[in-house]
């Protein structure tokens, strides 16, 4: 089916910050109803299949997606410091710096340090400050990543009956209809009223 303009408004304007209601404000809709009709919108398969198209689009324009996020926290996380610092601990010009380090540093403060006031002061030296990027924090990135997972837990329960068999529940048909009043014999809405006039 294809979609009106206003629903293809939606989809574009949803991607810029992945709020419905201010997607279809944006779109053209009332503000009124914003929240409503974003969260429709949302609902139906073929705007998701064109938000999905989209979004595939613009990663394509832009070479983004989550391996290339990844490549670059692995970038980040093998920075290492000896790739711009000389063996007497001097810094390294800026232009011998791996593309890494000139992509990622943080910070770069310099200082000149000096001797004496006045006219009389002279230059004694330069202060030199480098940021890195965080790598703790490019580590958990790192770890949430989709690919890598790394603090996702792999739980698995499982329940079985005596010796490793089924559960086994015993019941009389006055015991089950009990139990399932108590649980309101499900979740339609129909049943829940019948539960409640039963009460």
């Amino acid at each position: 089916m294809a979609l009106t303009d206003k629903q293809e408004m939606f989809c574009r304007e949803y991607l810029v910050d992945l709020n419905a209601t201010q997607a279809a404000i944006r779109a053209g809709y009332s503000e009124k109803t914003a929240n409503r009709i974003g969260s429709e919108n949302l609902s139906k398969l073929d705007i998701q299949k064109r938000i999905s198209e989209l979004k595939s689009d613009r990663n394509e324009v832009v070479k983004v997606d989550a391996e290339y996020v990844l490549r670059r926290l692995v970038e980040i996380d093998k920075m290492d410091v000896l790739d711009i610092i000389d063996d007497d601990m001097s810094l390294k010009s800026v232009h011998e710096w791996p593309t890494t380090w000139r992509r990622y540093l943080s910070g770069f403060d310099l200082a000149e340090m000096f001797e004496g006031r006045g006219d009389d002061r002279e230059i004694v030296g330069i202060l030199k400050k480098i940021k890195w990027p965080d790598k703790v924090k490019n580590l958990e990135l790192l770890g949430k990543h989709v690919s890598v997972q790394a603090f996702r837990e792999n739980v698995k329960t499982e329940l079985t009956g005596k010796d490793g068999g089924p559960i086994q529940i015993d019941l009389t048909d006055e015991q089950l209809d009990e139990r399932l009043k108590e649980f309101g014999y499900g979740r339609r809405s129909s049943q829940l009223n019948e539960k409640l006039t039963d009460s």
